[in-house]
């Protein structure tokens, strides 16, 4: 019902950057928050950042700072700038969308496949 494509991830020295991109397909009526989440291995999937659809942000501790969220609501489209990259910033990066489907007519979470953020040190 909603598909989201991930593009951006790699493999960086630390310090540098990278752009991730996100973009929601499918029967959506609306999207609300819209946000990342990181997941290293063994450990738990945590939100990294999340923006509503009026723009306000919300980010982990461990990224304020060096990470923005941005988006664009007619393409259903949200990014995630990364500077000051570090080691520990290595994980499998998930985009996430709250919308309401043609079919569900609630709000539901949806999440794209993931993509792989590698930070050398």
């Amino acid at each position: 019902q909603v598909q989201l494509v991930e593009s951006g991830g790699g493999l960086v020295q630390a310090g540098g950057s990278l752009r991730l991109s996100c973009t929601a397909s499918g029967s959506i009526l609306s999207i609300n928050a819209m946000g990342w989440y990181h997941q290293a291995p063994g450990k738990q999937r945590e939100l990294v950042a999340a923006i509503t659809t009026g723009g306000s942000t919300n980010y982990a501790d461990s990224v304020k700072g060096r990470f923005t969220i941005s988006r664009d609501n007619p393409k259903n489209t949200v990014y995630l700038q990364m500077n000051s990259l570090k080691p520990e910033d290595t994980a499998v990066y998930y985009c996430n969308a709250d919308a309401v489907t043609i079919f569900t007519l609630k709000r539901q979470p949806y999440w794209g496949q993931g993509t792989q953020v590698t930070v050398s040190s």
